[in-house]
């Protein structure tokens, strides 16, 4: 059974529609397009924190698209956000204990996030506000992670991060990827660090796929097209 299936999807906030007509089934990935692209609007759109216009999310068989962002939680549905959005007062424990509490039950705890995320082992009595950035990342992804989620969504992934930060980060990711027991979906900027992580890139362009498959079928030149709206103007242009 597929994981995660978005059917049609039509998203936005205000008056602007950023999400047209997106349909796809999840296989781990990354989904890449400019700033305006719509792929903030779509994961908080499947995390649930924008309401869908109109078409339909499916996780594990379940039609999860009228559900609250608490309940897509509770069905297996987690978002570390851009920005990551800790708790900054709370110490690392605390933030991590906090999601393992209103999340599923499963085999993601305190002892195997730390199993899995070993930098945050000398850091859990350490105020979240007091972190770097690259570690105030890994503390959201594991705070996801204790909520025993299916479907991992990680916005900007890498935004703001030094290099040797984004470095360790991946080899993180990696690492959870290798494991299996967790579908992850990343929005990333570096069309490099995306191709070489992902199974199958999709490039959104003004809110609708432009481009989706294996990274090694795609090619690098097709998607930095779709990314940058190049095959569109050419098209356009003809």
């Amino acid at each position: 059974m597929t994981m995660l299936k978005v059917d049609n999807l039509v998203a936005g906030h205000g008056l602007l529609t950023a999400v047209r007509n997106v349909s796809f089934s999840v296989e781990p990935g990354a989904v890449l397009g400019a700033n305006g692209a719509g792929k903030t609007t779509l994961f908080r759109t499947l995390a649930g924190v924008h309401r869908a216009e109109s078409g339909g999310v499916m996780l594990d068989g379940l039609d999860i698209t009228p559900l609250s962002p608490s309940r897509r939680v509770a069905s297996g549905i987690a978002m570390v956000p851009e920005g990551r959005r800790l708790f900054a007062d709370m110490s690392v424990r605390e933030n991590l204990q906090v999601a393992g509490e209103n999340g599923r039950r499963g085999d993601w705890t305190l002892d195997s996030v730390l199993a899995a995320l070993p930098s945050l082992k000398t850091l859990l009595d350490v105020a979240a506000d007091g972190l770097s950035g690259g570690q105030r990342q890994a503390v959201a992804i594991g705070r996801a992670l204790m909520s025993n989620p299916k479907v991992l969504l990680l916005d900007e992934v890498s935004l703001g991060l030094s290099p040797v930060a984004i470095e360790g980060l991946y080899e993180q990711l990696a690492g959870l990827k290798g494991r299996g027991d967790t579908t992850m979906i990343v929005v990333e900027q570096d069309l490099d660090r995306a191709m070489g992580f992902s199974d199958r890139v999709i490039c959104l362009l003004e809110g609708r796929i432009a481009l989706e498959g294996a990274p090694a079928a795609l090619g690098k030149q097709a998607v930095t097209e779709a990314y940058f709206g190049l095959a569109h103007k050419e098209t356009t242009d003809a």
